[in-house]
């Protein structure tokens, strides 16, 4: 993960109910992958693992920025399980969620999420079809 200063840096800019949902989700993502890197890419933060290729490859999600709410993307999100229907979008693979607030935020069902992402392997997926 970055260190401290540099995700100050990003976010100094970024209204404080809006970090606090970033925080939160860096947490989170720390917590279910430890050893995922953590880069500024595309105006957000991206969060890949390193051993199994770059950041579209191996991606795990991405926490995007924008005047209102909080992206957090799934470069892979149309094969993830979404029983509640919380993601949004229609591209073949690219889905995502807007957080709005750290009190509206689903943080079960987002953990769920960012650990199913971690875990998919998108070489399978070009396997099956």
């Amino acid at each position: 993960m970055l260190p401290i200063h540099h995700i100050e840096n990003f976010l100094k800019f970024t209204p404080p109910h809006l970090q606090e949902v970033v925080l939160e989700l860096r947490n989170i993502i720390a917590g279910i992958v430890p050893d995922a890197v953590e880069v500024v890419r595309w105006g957000g933060l991206s969060y890949f693992h390193a051993g199994r290729g770059g950041i579209v490859s191996a991606g795990i999600c991405q926490i995007g920025l924008h005047k209102d709410h909080v992206r957090l993307a799934f470069i892979h999100g149309a094969f993830l399980p979404d029983p509640r229907h919380l993601l949004e979008g229609m591209p073949k693979y690219k889905r995502f969620i807007r957080l709005e607030s750290y009190n509206d935020a689903p943080w079960d069902d987002l953990k769920e999420l960012i650990s199913a992402s971690s875990k998919l392997d998108p070489r399978s997926i070009k396997a099956q079809g």
